[in-house]
């Protein structure tokens, strides 16, 4: 088990990445909006809502508007669901670098249970019941699980035998799952990665979250949303949540409320948008993956989203020459790729694991981005394959330079 406190001392993050280009579609929406001068509600306008039960309805979760919540993005979601839950939290190690600060805000303890070798996003079950057991042992009591079946930072999907597994440990265990599906759109290749909601296996005990802006809308405008059971229980969690909203003075603005309205549809136009960024994102992170694992790290193959996590242990040695010992260095020295180390994400500072993503690949510009939406192969446009031979060079320069 190991458990986190706030460091006071914490870096400023790398820049984030710029986004794909807008949709016509989506942009013509927010701008007939624009004159809507009020804002959303907290959790979400009965329009809004009501578009979110046919986006659940068509990813097999039937829903009713009182069942939702929808919010200005991921994290303000987590920070309400903890707030009503009202206990500790667990976390895989890795995991997404916004699971654990809301928790520290409202100064939750958080406790983190290794992944298993297999894939990212669940902990071990067996590892998940020995870091509850050990967590009521320092007084602390457990009362939230948060797992990604379309994990980020990895980029792999659990095994819906071992998704399972964990779940039904966490279930034993008395813990509410809250399920990130973010980026279940977007698998690379969907004939052949089975991925199944932890809703499907224990409806009564899960609530599910997605952040929009990973798949259906632009990175820069903020909409979640948070689906909830059809119980007392989860009627009473969804309520405390909604109270936490609201307390939070950070509304949706009203015209990006009607353009995600619009886009929760998912028009053909958007639909084929989500397609070709998985497609696009499969093939970037394909091509990173090998080229991390030429270099001699240690990777598990992406399989959805547009990030992977590269373990550079193997290397130490020669990494160590250099004066890279953490993965704070090898987050500098990989800076160009869009790298953010192991810390991040809840791994020892003294790991050489870093994620790296598709996103650095797309370009600087709009047009350079646009262009790899549009190439029948992205691995051919000539940023693409001067950014990914820079990444070779500098890894081999990294290892070989100072021992010969």
């Amino acid at each position: 088990m190991q458990r986190t406190a706030p460091d006071p001392q914490r870096e400023p993050d790398p820049d984030p990445p710029v986004g794909l280009p807008v949709l016509p579609e989506l942009a013509a929406h927010l701008a007939a909006a624009a004159d809507r001068t009020e804002a959303e509600p907290p959790g979400g306008g009965a329009p809004l809502r009501t578009a979110a039960c046919g986006y659940w309805a068509r990813r097999g979760q039937a829903t009713t508007p009182d069942r939702l919540l929808v919010a200005p993005g991921a994290p303000a979601l987590l920070l309400a669901l903890y707030a009503a839950a009202d206990g500790t939290v667990v976390l895989p190690r890795p995991c997404s670098e916004w699971y654990a600060p809301p928790a520290r805000l409202l100064g939750r303890p958080v406790h983190l249970a290794p992944v298993p070798a297999e894939s990212g996003g669940v902990p071990d079950p067996f590892a998940l019941l020995e870091t509850v057991r050990r967590a009521r042992m320092h007084g602390d009591s457990p009362r939230v699980l948060v797992l990604s079946v379309a994990d980020d930072p990895t980029g792999t999907c659990p095994a819906p035998e071992q998704l399972h597994e964990v779940c039904e440990a966490a279930a034993e265990e008395g813990l509410w799952i809250i399920s990130d599906e973010t980026r279940r759109d977007l698998l690379h290749d969907p004939h052949d990665t089975v991925l199944v909601s932890p809703a499907e296996m224990l409806p009564d005990e899960v609530v599910v979250l997605t952040d929009l802006r990973a798949t259906l809308v632009p990175a820069s405008w903020p909409a979640a949303l948070a689906r909830f059971p059809a119980t007392d229980r989860g009627t009473v969690l969804r309520a405390a949540a909604l109270d936490a909203l609201t307390a939070i003075p950070v509304p949706i603005p009203g015209p990006v409320g009607c353009a995600v309205t619009h886009a929760l549809g998912e028009s053909d136009e958007v639909r084929a948008r989500t397609a070709t960024m998985a497609r696009v994102y499969g093939t970037l992170a394909a091509a990173l993956h090998h080229t991390v694992t030429e270099a001699g790290a240690v990777c598990r193959p992406p399989h959805s989203g547009s990030h992977l996590y590269a373990d550079l242990e193997p290397l130490r040695r020669p990494l160590a020459a250099r004066g890279i010992v953490e993965s704070h260095a090898l987050e500098r020295k990989l800076a160009p790729w869009g790298a953010r180390g192991g810390h991040r994400f809840g791994d020892a500072p003294g790991t050489l694991r870093v994620r790296l993503g598709a996103e650095a690949l797309l370009g600087a510009d709009r047009e350079l981005r646009q262009r790899v939406l549009t190439a029948p192969d992205p691995l051919e446009l000539p940023h693409v394959t001067e950014a990914l031979t820079a990444l070779s060079r500098a890894l081999t320069g990294l290892i070989t330079s100072a021992g010969g």
